[in-house]
């Protein structure tokens, strides 16, 4: 492969944030959400210059082992080849460590805007190739699905291979999320998962998967049994005993809520009579937010009123 030509212009990118699971969807269903981190990247003449401001600013690193430059770097090599140098601006704002998809976020824009910046990049790494780049790095599909190709996602592995399809969720659910001041690593919450579930629990959470997809594409009111969880909310509730005592609380008020993927962040998918009661049942020590549900995924945006 001959070395990439590099396009001189800079690009902006936006990711939105993500929730998956979904309640049974484990590591397969995933949501987009109206809440995005924008990033602007240029090649440059030499050296990495990276800029952070909003959530991860006081913390995230500012070299090459920043996620985003990471990922940047192996869209490169994918592509034929690193530039000289680069610039790169990000306004952050899907908060990091709480399972709405920072990471998937970070990695979905590192590639996209990789391959917008190179001449011929579509061609080059088509959107499969994408997913399958972003999957391998992020190490499960289903967040960065969501990310890419926005709405409800289902994503999957076949023959080695990953896939995925994009659903339009119904327009009547209102996402809200309910987000603690405490992170919690997604490692640690994979840590608390057993090796093993009992049948009866997989075959409740098969059936309630199956039924999330109509559920949240056609029949809203059912969002209540749909997200139903035997194999991995209760196993994890002692690193988010507050999240799920949250979940608990409006689940029997009839809001059907869930831990946004590994927590602690408690994600409602709630119809407009619910918002108010929902925010009520909430109470104080919770960022609470009602979101819009992404549509787009992430895209490549005209530079003006890019991120700063």
């Amino acid at each position: 492969m001959a070395h990439p030509a590099f396009r001189a212009a800079a690009v902006r990118v936006r990711v939105p944030a993500t929730s998956a699971n979904l309640g049974p969807g484990f590591d397969a269903l995933g949501l987009a959400l109206g809440l995005y981190d924008d990033v602007v990247v240029r090649v440059a003449e030499s050296g990495l210059h990276l800029d952070i401001a909003g959530e991860g600013a006081d913390s995230v690193p500012r070299d090459e082992s920043n996620l985003l430059v990471r990922t940047l770097r192996t869209a490169f090599d994918a592509l034929g080849g690193q530039p000289r140098g680069l610039e790169i601006v990000c306004a952050n704002r899907v908060p990091h460590g709480r399972g709405l998809g920072s990471s998937s976020a970070a990695i979905c824009a590192g590639l996209v805007a990789a391959r917008a910046v190179t001449t011929g990049g579509e061609a080059k790494l088509d959107d499969v190739a994408l997913l399958e780049l972003a999957s391998e790095i992020e190490g499960h599909p289903d967040n960065v699905a969501a990310c890419l190709l926005g709405g409800f996602t289902l994503a999957w592995g076949e023959s080695g291979a990953v896939r995925a399809i994009r659903m339009e969720p119904a327009a009547t659910v209102v996402p809200l999320v309910f987000v603690p001041a405490r992170p919690l690593a997604t490692e640690t919450a994979r840590g608390l998962l057993p090796r093993a579930v009992p049948h009866a629990d997989a075959a409740v959470n098969a059936g309630r998967a199956a039924l999330l997809v109509e559920a949240l594409t056609r029949r809203p009111e059912l969002l209540l049994p749909a997200t139903d969880d035997r194999i991995h909310q209760d196993y994890r509730a002692p690193a988010m005993p507050e999240s799920m005592e949250l979940v608990g609380r409006l689940r029997a008020e009839g809001v059907p809520a869930v831990i946004s993927g590994a927590g602690p962040t408690v994600l409602a998918l709630a119809d407009e009579a619910q918002v108010d009661k929902s925010a009520l049942l909430a109470g104080e020590g919770w960022a609470a937010n009602r979101l819009s549900l992404d549509t787009a995924g992430a895209s490549v945006l005209p530079l003006a009123g890019a991120a700063a």
